[in-house]
């Protein structure tokens, strides 16, 4: 890694609550959550911090407990181009487990937070005693590859209108009485500019042609006030 992680002073049943929300080890049995927390260490990182960069020796599974971290690459021009983002259940670090190598890309955290962490001969030991971890595994990994190429056939054939559409349908809504949901940005503008594939600037257009348009009312950095869902939907489809 590119450096000593700190361990966070977390007590066994804050280890258990992490092990007990991932779904890799959502099937297994209570006990044996405890016995898997038992190799969990803890980690604690902090807003910005770089948990590793691409070439590091990262021979571990990270599962992220609370916050978010960001999973990006840099352009052969040197722009970061977000991949993905990770919240809490989500993992990283599967890849060197499945296949060796070093990673070709760099984890940031978006947030403070922490992470449970498994040594790679832990997870080998893990899954040998209970397959299902690894069946899960392979799904989440189905699952990440089968929304790469959802997001490759976007950035191809649907605009950036198109893809923002798509992104604020997703996102969990907040609704109060009669008033129009409320969806909150989880990510700084440019971030989702990266994630969208598009620059930041574009993204503020379409912002605000959608604004312009009846659609959605922004209201201040985060915020956004769905008016027309019906119209949204079908700039998502």
């Amino acid at each position: 890694m590119s450096r000593e992680l700190e361990i966070a002073d977390v007590s066994e049943r804050s280890e258990d609550l992490c092990v007990a929300r991932v779904p890799l080890f959502q099937a297994l049995s209570h006990d044996e959550q405890l016995n898997v927390a038992e190799l969990a260490r803890p980690v604690r990182v902090a807003k910005g911090e770089r948990i590793y960069g691409a070439g590091d020796d990262v021979s571990q599974l990270m599962v992220v407990h609370t916050g978010m971290i960001k999973i990006s690459r840099l352009s052969t021009d040197g722009q970061e181009q977000i991949v993905r983002v990770l919240e809490p259940g989500d993992f990283v670090g599967e890849s060197a487990f499945l296949r060796g190598g070093r990673p070709d890309h760099f984890a940031t955290a978006l947030q403070g937070g922490s992470m449970c962490v498994f040594r790679h001969e832990d997870l080998g030991q893990l899954i040998g005693q209970h397959p299902s971890i690894g069946l899960r595994m392979l799904q989440g990994v189905s699952r990440r590859l089968d929304a790469t190429e959802e997001r490759l056939s976007a950035v191809t054939s649907v605009e950036v209108v198109g893809r923002l559409a798509r992104y604020l349908v997703d996102l969990p809504a907040k609704s109060s009485g009669k008033d129009a949901p409320l969806v909150r940005l989880p990510l700084a503008k440019k971030d989702i500019a990266s994630l969208l594939d598009t620059t930041p600037e574009s993204l503020s257009r379409q912002l605000r042609r959608l604004q312009d348009a009846g659609v959605l009312d922004v209201e201040g950095a985060r915020d956004i006030r769905i008016l027309d869902i019906d119209r949204l939907l079908q700039l998502a489809d």
